[in-house]
Formats: structure tokens, C-alpha cells, sequence
């Protein structure tokens, strides 16, 4: 049997994979991508950071994404569901945040873009692969797969990176999944024309509309179309009646926010659901192994981190296997470094995620302050400055600490989530639901 081999084998091709893949390609080193899906495919997750433009830029991609049309994204939007209190958050007017705008995508459309991007960067990719089986020893990684005929193949690489999303191939292989217990999430949603947009600058913003235990997204993808989603506890999902639609149709009814913005809108495509548990992995290395994107870890997507966090992993396990290829051996060194790095960047996400849900961070976080440039701070979060300056970081822990004072002794208003619409049992509201 013949036995490919090359200086890494990645498997996946969205964004964590093409980014790692395009970076190695560039470095002259011979990377083979399996990827199990045909492309273009379908994706969610059309929110970017500005921390993203910086990447683009390194692999070379900017001029194909900016060929694209895709809306430009200056600001992102935060609002009640009842209409009573909104925050735009502008990047600009960011004082720690290297990149003032970032990009709105239809990800099947953007995915392409990064796949073809390897491809002519010189990554071996091949689309229709499934991964079946990997193993490490001293020397190598061996990796077998399935080519569109069904065919096994074995292949041979100095390292593997795995980027197989939220399917978690390696991780879940070697039984490293750690599910959030509290943040088992379910995704209702669906493209949309005549979403009614803000003026001006703020047109392309995303949208983010809080519920008190669930929110909504509203996301241009171009100068028509709308992504529009729902993201709601599973067990909660599971005990209403209808149909999905019908289910995502009444939280849009029971919310003023979103209903005004939705009144004209006709949907172009069928309602999708996909589950949004947020896990992470005990180990984002192996032996050889480096883990990228959802997987090393995913979290709830209320702050458009993942495409961020996939192509900026997916550019640091590059640098690992570059300089572990210089050295002629794995660094414990570097992949300490890695699993350091990416572990923390995961887990600063954990944490305003694990904040948003709460409704005394709501109290402050929906009426900024710019005393001591805490909405600096937040404006630098929201924009993807993951390992941020000591300015910015411990800014932030002093809003984690005034959010715990809030919560005992209130120095900001209190936000209400009122009922709207109440017409039967089945018809939802935004009252607290504790």
C-alpha cells in the first residue's frame, strides 16, 4: 500500500483549517486538508471581529474577501427585547482595539473563498475526505480516510491538526469533551429579505436582541438578505408545541425589539436548527496534535467570537508545526505555549458569556460609561483583542467586579424584560422567568 506523506495533515477546511493550511502552504511546507463536506456548503456564524481583518491580511485573502461585496461591519448593536434600552457599540471609537471595521459574510460563500485561498497557496485539499482513524508514535502521525468512492486511504504527516468543528474528532475520539451544564443551547434560524436595518454607518451592524433567558441575532450578509436567529435552551425548545418555524414565528411576536424589524420580512430559505452546546476539550494538544476553532473548544455564539478564535488558533498551530519542522522534533516548549494561549482566549469568551446571562451585567453593559475608558474596554472585547494590553485587561476585571456589586447593591437602574404580547399558554413573553 502506498503511503502519502507530508509535513501535516489538517482535517477540515473551514475557517480554523484553510487559515492553518493556507499559513503552512505559504512556508513552502506540503499540507494535505481532508475535508468531509463538498463546497460551498452551508454555515452559520456570519458575524467577523475586526481582529479578523488583521489575519486576513497576513494570508493574503483580503483582496478576494473585499472582491466578494460582503458589508462592511462597523459597530454591533445590543438591545432589550421590549424596546426599552439599546447600546450601539461603535469600533472605532474604541481606544484598545487595533481595527476600527470588520466584514459581514454568508459563510458558504466566505468558506469557499478561504478553501480556494489554500488551495492556490499550495495545500493539498480534498473535499468529500472522511477522517475514520489517527494515531501517534515517536516519528509521525499516521491518518486513514475515505475518499468519495469509499476508498481507504492511509496517509503519513509529521503533525495533525485537527479542525473538524464542532464534530471534535480527536477530541471526542479520546473521550476529552467537557459539555457546559448550564449552556446546552438550541439555534432556530433562517435567511430573510426586508429586515428593517438602521441608518447610515449603522445599517450593516449586527444586532444582538436579549431576552431574559435567550436572545436573538440579526445579521446582514448583503445589501438584501438577513440572517435571523433564535438561541434557546434545549429542554425549553423541546416542551413547546409547533413546528420549528411556528416556535421561532411566536418568540419573534413576543419580542417589540425584533417584531418592528421582522413586520415586512419574507424568508428565503427553509427554518434551520442546530444544537449549541458549549464544551471544550481538557487537552487542546496531543502528541503531535494540535487542536483549532470548535476543536478545541465552542461557547455560545452571543459575541461573533468563533470565526476569530478558528482563524487565529488556526494560524498559531501553523507557527508550531513551522518551528517544530525547523527543529526537526515536537517542542513541549511551543505546544505548552499553544495550549496556554488558545485555553485562555476560550475561556476570557467562557466568561462574558457566562456574565451576559446574568441580568446585573445587562444593567451595566447596556448603559456604558467612558469613565476610566471602560467602554473602551468593552468596545476592544467585542472587537476581538483576545490578549488585549494590561490596559484593557484589567479594566475589564474592574467591570467583572462592579457587575458583582451590582448584583448586591445596585448603583445602576434596573433593566425590566415587561410582557408584550400574552394571548395563549403557548404564547411566549418577556417576563423574567426568575
Amino acid at each position: 500500500m502506498n503511503l502519502d506523506i507530508y509535513d501535516a495533515v489538517v482535517i477540515g477546511c473551514g475557517p480554523g483549517g484553510s487559515s492553518a493550511a493556507a499559513f503552512l502552504a505559504r512556508a513552502g511546507k506540503r499540507v494535505l486538508v481532508l475535508e468531509k463536506e463538498i463546497f460551498p456548503r452551508f454555515h452559520i456564524g456570519e458575524s467577523l471581529l475586526p481582529c479578523n481583518m488583521a489575519i486576513f491580511r497576513e494570508m493574503g485573502v483580503l483582496p478576494a474577501l473585499q472582491a466578494a461585496g460582503f458589508p462592511r461591519k462597523f459597530g454591533a448593536r445590543f438591545e432589550l427585547c421590549n424596546g426599552t434600552l439599546g447600546t450601539r457599540f461603535a469600533f472605532r471609537q474604541g481606544k484598545y482595539n487595533r481595527e476600527p471595521e470588520a466584514i459581514q459574510v454568508e459563510r458558504a460563500v466566505f468558506d469557499h473563498i478561504l478553501l480556494k485561498h489554500a488551495r492556490t497557496s499550495g495545500a493539498d485539499i480534498r473535499e468529500g475526505w472522511s477522517v475514520s482513524k489517527f494515531s501517534t508514535d515517536a516519528d509521525g502521525v499516521n491518518v486513514v480516510a475515505c475518499d468519495l468512492d469509499g476508498k481507504t486511504h492511509n496517509f503519513r504527516a509529521a503533525y495533525l491538526i485537527d479542525a473538524s468543528g464542532r464534530g471534535n474528532f480527536t477530541g471526542n475520539q479520546e473521550g476529552l469533551r467537557v459539555t457546559h451544564p448550564r449552556h446546552k443551547k438550541l439555534a432556530v434560524f433562517g435567511h430573510f429579505t426586508g429586515v428593517v436595518r438602521d441608518a447610515g454607518e449603522a445599517n450593516s451592524d449586527i444586532i444582538i436582541v436579549r431576552l431574559p433567558n435567550k436572545w436573538f441575532w440579526l445579521i446582514p450578509i448583503s445589501a438584501e438578505k438577513t440572517s435571523v436567529g433564535l438561541v434557546i435552551d434545549k429542554d425549553e425548545f423541546a416542551q413547546e408545541s409547533g413546528t420549528p418555524q411556528e416556535i421561532f414565528d411566536r418568540w419573534v411576536e413576543s419580542s417589540s425589539a425584533v417584531k418592528e424589524r421582522m413586520a415586512n420580512a419574507k424568508r428565503v430559505n427553509e427554518t434551520r436548527t442546530t444544537s449549541d452546546f458549549s464544551y471544550y476539550n481538557r487537552r487542546l494538544t496531543g502528541d503531535r496534535l494540535l487542536r483549532v476553532g470548535d476543536a478545541a473548544g465552542f461557547m455560545d455564539p452571543i459575541f461573533s467570537a468563533g470565526v476569530f478564535l478558528a482563524m487565529w488558533s488556526g494560524k498559531l498551530a501553523a507557527e508550531v508545526v513551522e518551528k517544530s519542522l525547523a527543529q526537526g522534533k515536537p517542542s513541549r516548549r511551543l505546544f505548552a505555549k499553544y495550549e496556554k494561549r488558545v485555553r485562555k482566549g476560550l475561556m476570557f469568551y467562557w466568561r462574558m458569556v457566562e456574565n451576559y446571562y446574568t441580568t446585573p451585567f445587562m444593567e451595566l453593559f447596556l448603559r456604558p460609561t467612558e469613565r476610566w475608558n471602560l467602554f473602551s474596554a468593552v468596545v476592544g472585547v467585542l472587537a476581538g483583542e483576545v490578549e488585549g494590553s494590561w490596559a484593557l485587561r484589567w479594566r475589564m476585571e474592574f467591570f467583572f467586579l462592579l457587575v458583582k456589586i451590582q448584583a448586591r447593591w445596585p448603583f445602576s437602574p434596573r433593566i425590566n424584560f415587561r410582557p408584550i404580547v400574552i394571548v395563549t399558554k403557548n404564547t411566549p413573553s418577556c417576563t423574567p422567568t426568575g
